[in-house]
């Protein structure tokens, strides 16, 4: 965005972090107390300033430019930080604070804990949205180019420019039907464990994982029936066939609650380390902060 002799318009900034937000024009002006028609004609001094459309349109919808993407993050950090610049150290109305987060998790994050972070942030801050969006089977830089704000579950990023917070360890354990012969014909021992139809959660659609890397070394293997990307929708399959499915101990509610049996898995198995993750940038962010807490204070509250 280039700077005039008449100087530049920071509100073109916030215009600028809300539109690729929202997605539409409409959006960002009911963010920003606008008229569409307002909001419009400054989209038109967003696009004269970068030189760039920013949003087009696809159909129905609208959506980024590459340019504008290749921004988002940098406006993004821009926005914060001058957010927390003028807030006072340490101070955060809550009650005013108007803004979206975008969470990326596991499915399972939604359903065990989406309906108590949403009530929280009702009670403590009811002009924040939150989007959760799901693991993407592409290994892309999502928290660096501003694309989520918190990564939730077990991460495995390693770059130098996330930071990472451990929040606990859990432990792998099967799940199958109510009555399925691995559980009710005898004990579960590796060699039955492996003979059993089974069935893989990936992201990425693979059929491989450390289950296998323990069988083998007892020289055995295990036929992997079906992929699926959700936790979810593998519980459901699970549920209505004689699919052996997995699940960590703290999806037990969920696993309770449809009915199916959890089980542990006669393997040595390493932890499943959960945690945060979020990029640099929003270190300093009291609003940030105030969303990695509540999260943080979900996740690790004792379970029964």
């Amino acid at each position: 965005m280039r700077v005039t002799q008449s100087g530049l318009d920071l509100n073109l900034l916030i215009a600028l972090d809300l539109l690729l937000e929202e997605g539409s024009v409409s959006g960002a002006a009911r963010r920003m107390h606008l008229s569409e028609p307002a909001m419009s004609r400054t989209l038109g001094r967003i696009r004269k300033a970068l030189g760039d459309p920013v949003l087009v349109r696809a159909g129905r919808v609208m959506v980024p430019t590459p340019h504008a993407l290749t921004l988002r993050a940098e406006v993004r950090a821009v926005v914060e930080r001058a957010q927390a610049l003028f807030t006072p150290t340490g101070q955060l109305d809550l009650s005013t604070l108007s803004r979206t987060f975008t969470v990326l998790a596991h499915d399972a994050f939604g359903a065990l804990y989406g309906s108590a972070l949403l009530a929280r942030a009702a009670a403590e801050a009811p002009g924040v949205r939150l989007r959760i969006l799901a693991d993407s089977h592409l290994d892309a830089p999502t928290l660096r180019e501003g694309g989520a704000d918190l990564e939730v579950g077990v991460i495995d990023s390693t770059a130098p420019e996330v930071r990472v917070e451990q929040l606990f360890e859990d432990r792998m354990l099967g799940v199958a039907r109510p009555g399925h012969p691995l559980l009710t014909e005898g004990p579960v021992t590796p060699e039955r464990f492996a003979a059993a139809p089974q069935l893989s959660v990936s992201r990425r659609g693979r059929m491989h994982g450390p289950i296998d890397t323990a069988l083998a070394r007892l020289g055995l293997t295990r036929t992997v029936s079906a992929s699926t990307p959700t936790f979810l929708a593998a519980l459901f399959m699970s549920l209505d066939s004689d699919l052996v499915g997995l699940a960590n101990l703290r999806a037990r509610p969920l696993t309770d609650a449809l009915g199916l049996a959890l089980f542990e898995i006669p393997l040595e198995l390493p932890p499943l380390p959960f945690g945060l993750a979020w990029h640099p940038r929003h270190d300093a962010d009291p609003a940030h902060a105030w969303l990695r807490e509540r999260v943080r204070e979900l996740m690790t509250a004792p379970t029964g």
